[in-house]
């Protein structure tokens, strides 16, 4: 038999290597005899092997002819049969251990199959065993893990056939389950058009979980000995880049049927990006559908929902998400934010959009998102056009009362966003999604806000949008700066758009017809929040009395509409723990002095109960009304109020209202009236000085 070994390989020693260095390497080698039970025959057949070599070596002649023969290509070492074995151990020794075992797994199979019993057979099975081992050590170096894994299972097959060290052959089975983590990342981080090796690698990962008892690792497996929990989820984070967002989406989904919770939050982000990334809006409805059912231990699925509202274009519904969050830093930002609550909302989906939702994919290029180009996407306002005439009259009614947006520019806002980051707990959500609910720094660019970047819009959209304005303008609760809205957020642009251009469709005719209902006759609350300043010409009784008399025609009209001013004076809502009574009467406080404002008959004076923001909304609205040459004459009354949540800080109460609105020219003449019987309407107070304030509101619930 010849080995690919030679004799200064066989000895340890470099051909420059003098005869006192020979020598020594000589004893070194014999002093240091593999102990891992080879027989006593074969190991004295490898010392006379050794010792033939360092005689030969340090003979100058023999040196010399023998160096003369590799120069002229002579390669390898022939060993006679019944020296072959030791001259294997020789090889192993060497460092060639995978060239050992291919020649000892061939000399164990038939025609060179030793007797059964011999020493011979025990030495090659022993030493296939070994050189199995430290083959597979060798691969795992060069991140070969796939090779490794060949080896091993040669060895355990072989092992196996043999009958024979049932011990070593554990071992070895062992060490295959623990390099099994490398095998599938090798597998799945070659290029994708190596198919066979990509899918042989899914397939891995997905028994690997299963076995685990999914991503929780609930089942006592063969695995949970070299793989714990803690080194899973980061073998997993690792494994992940390398499956395309499809490939995600399957293995989750496929999961979750199996009972993984954190599977079923993982396919929820799988499918977010792809409905994002690939305009694919019908799947971010998927993906609600499936976080709306989870329940996670320390997820808030509020703020992750109103995001996905959003981008449908659903303001109220996003508004009233992130308004019901259980994460009270994340309020009190939104309560306390300088813009508009649309752009908070905004900034916070951008943000956990780029960081959370469209990182860790093969085949998702994750860079700066863009949520105008989102919302300019022909497919993303065909697929809400759809939604929109799908809907029913109700939801119709809904899109005419939504919320007041105070229309400021979307500018950048980032130092209090930067602020909150600092201050929140490091509040994670289940490991799979990495996530941190923290609100990042998110830079927004001044070409989004001036006229330049509108230059090359379709004019003609523009112009239909500036024209239907003034008349639609009530159907959503307040009333849009003219052409200044070409200066205004993009964003708002466009949700505004879609809304507008489905409410002209359907018709104002036909809402008018739909809307004309008399207002129930029912009281304002006994005790509103309302004292009267001594020289008031009218009492908070002769008020309310007129509205009880003549509800639905001239609404809190005073006689001969007087010119002069009232002002009232608002006492504050300090009871640490108010009773529903006392907050029905600070709403029916709002209601009254808002429809009076919004007449014309006084001036609006409720710092006291109602936040600066509310009241900068309701003037503003007041302003628009004067500059078309209007008002507006509002009756709500209250049937129901229902406590929704409470806590030191915030309420929480859902209304029902009796609500008429008219709109009519300064000279008398009824532009349009609108009747919702009831409308429903969240109030959200907060506790801010030691005082109770209305801080915001959503209609159409």
């Amino acid at each position: 038999m010849e080995l690919p070994l030679d004799h200064f390989r066989l000895i340890g020693v470099s051909p420059s290597a003098t005869s006192e260095e020979i020598l020594r390497a000589f004893q070194l080698r014999l002093d240091k005899t593999p102990n891992e039970g080879f027989t006593y025959e074969v190991l004295t057949q490898r010392s006379e092997l050794l010792r033939l070599t360092a005689d030969l070596l340090t003979d100058p002649e023999s040196k010399r002819e023998y160096e003369n023969l590799l120069l002229n290509g002579k390669s390898g070492l022939e060993f006679s049969s019944n020296r072959e074995v030791a001259g294997l151990i020789l090889l192993w020794e060497s460092g060639l251990p995978k060239e050992a075992f291919k020649i000892t797994r061939k000399a164990l199979q038939p025609p060179k199959t030793p007797a059964l019993g011999s020493s011979r057979e025990a030495d090659l099975t022993l030493l296939a065993a070994l050189t199995a081992r430290d083959s597979a050590i060798q691969e795992q170096q060069l991140r070969s893990y796939s090779n490794a894994a060949e080896f091993l299972h040669e060895g355990i097959q072989l092992l196996q056939r043999m009958g024979k060290l049932g011990d070593i052959r554990k071992e070895l089975e062992e060490d295959l389950v623990a390099l099994l983590p490398y095998r599938i990342l090798d597998l799945l981080s070659r290029d994708l058009n190596d198919q066979e090796s990509h899918k042989k690698g899914l397939n891995m990962l997905e028994n690997l979980i299963i076995k685990r008892g999914g991503l929780e690792g609930n089942n006592k497996s063969e695995y949970t000995n070299f793989l714990n929990q803690q080194e899973f989820e980061a073998f997993f984070q690792q494994i992940k880049p390398f499956l395309t967002v499809q490939e995600q989406i399957d293995l989750f989904l496929e999961l979750q049927k199996r009972g993984s919770l954190e599977a079923g939050f993982l396919a929820f982000l799988s499918l977010t990006a792809i409905g994002f990334s690939r305009r694919k809006p019908e799947k971010l409805f998927e993906a609600r559908k499936i976080l709306k059912k989870l329940n996670l231990s320390g997820l808030d699925s509020m703020p992750l929902i109103g995001c996905l509202d959003l981008l449908l274009a659903d303001i109220n519904e996003a508004s009233a998400r992130f308004s019901s969050s259980s994460d009270e830093n994340l309020r009190d930002w939104l309560n306390n934010y300088p813009g508009n609550k649309l752009e908070a909302i905004c900034i916070f989906c951008k943000n956990w959009l780029e960081n959370d939702v469209l990182v860790g994919y093969r085949d998702i290029d994750s860079k700066e998102v863009d949520l105008d180009s989102w919302f300019e996407d022909r497919e993303i306002q065909e697929f809400i056009e759809q939604l929109e005439k799908k809907s029913n009259k109700k939801s119709i009614r809904s899109n005419l009362q939504n919320q007041q947006i105070q229309k400021e520019s979307f500018t950048q806002r980032t130092e209090d966003f930067d602020n909150l980051s600092e201050n929140i707990d490091d509040k994670r959500l289940p490991w799979p999604g990495g996530i941190k609910q923290n609100y990042e720094k998110v830079e927004i660019k001044e070409n989004q806000l001036n006229e330049e970047y509108f230059k090359n819009k379709p004019i003609e959209f523009y112009n239909f949008l500036i024209e239907r304005i003034a008349e639609l303008k009530f159907s959503f609760g307040e009333f849009l700066k003219d052409k200044e809205i070409i200066n205004r957020s993009p964003y708002l642009i466009y949700i505004y758009a879609f809304l507008i251009l489905f409410a002209f469709g359907i018709g104002i005719g036909f809402l008018r017809n739909n809307f004309k209902k008399s207002v129930q006759d029912e009281s304002i609350p006994e005790k509103p929040l309302i004292s009267l300043d001594k020289n008031q010409k009218l009492n908070e009784k002769d008020i309310i009395q007129g509205i009880k008399k003549n509800p639905s025609s001239k609404l809190n009209t005073i006689p001969e509409k007087s010119t002069s001013i009232i002002s009232y004076d608002f006492k504050e809502l300090n009871t640490p723990s108010p009773s529903l009574e006392d907050i029905k009467n600070l709403i029916n406080g709002w209601l009254l002095s808002k429809s009076n404002f919004l007449e014309g008959k006084t001036e609006i004076n409720l710092s006291k109960i109602v936040s600066k923001s509310l009241i900068d909304r309701t003037i503003e609205e007041r302003q628009n009304d004067i500059k078309k040459g209007i008002y507006k004459e509002i009756n709500s009354q209250i049937r129901k109020i229902d406590l929704e949540s409470q806590n030191s800080s915030r309420i929480v109460v859902l209304v029902e209202l009796n609500y008429l609105e008219r709109i009519l020219k300064n000279s008398g003449e009824l532009v349009n009236e609108t009747s919702l019987n009831p409308l429903k309407v969240k109030y959200i107070l907060g506790f801010s000085n030691k005082s109770w304030k209305l801080i915001d509101f959503v209609s159409g619930l």
